[in-house]
């Protein structure tokens, strides 16, 4: 668990979502603005690769779920990032509407990456949404290679090195 941050007059903490309620919550925030909100057809927002993911889950003090992001490592990761063996891939990096603009996104993509570095990886690679290159890159993190769809959501591929 990561220190408590900011959240208006009430605190959030980042932790891994290392049980069935927390992966729970973890989903349901997916659900909320992958498929809800931004409209992705719920077949490809789950997939084979989250159970063997690392979830990181931001809740509030009282329990309320705030937002979620994944780690894939090893076999999955590499499918992810074109077979880099020690580059770790973030995805489903979500955050309720009601927690955005106040650092719930970032402080879970730190706690991912703190993720990678306890399993020994040198950098995270990422499927950005377009719309989010400048929130990536105001953490370290550098497009490459052209424009793609994904689930039809313009996005770009990032790597941040760990060190």
């Amino acid at each position: 668990m990561t220190a408590a941050e900011p959240l208006g007059t009430r605190a959030y903490v980042t932790r891994v979502a290392d049980s069935d309620p927390d992966r729970q919550a973890c989903f349901a925030v997916r659900k909320e603005v992958f498929v809800v909100e931004q409209r992705v057809p719920e077949d490809l927002e789950y997939d084979a690769y989250d159970a063997g993911a690392v979830h990181v889950l931001a809740v509030r003090a009282d329990g309320e779920p705030l937002g979620t992001g994944r780690l894939l490592t090893g076999e999955a990761a590499a499918a992810k990032n074109g077979g880099a063996a020690d580059v770790g891939a973030l995805g489903r990096l979500a955050v309720t509407k009601a927690a955005r603009g106040l650092g719930v996104g970032a402080a879970l993509v730190r706690a991912i990456e703190d993720a990678a570095r306890a399993r020994g990886l040198a950098a995270v690679d990422l499927h950005a949404q377009t719309r989010a290159l400048g929130f990536y890159e105001r953490l370290g993190y550098v497009a490459y290679g052209p424009e793609f769809l994904d689930a039809g959501i313009d996005h770009r591929a990032m790597r941040k090195p760990l060190g």
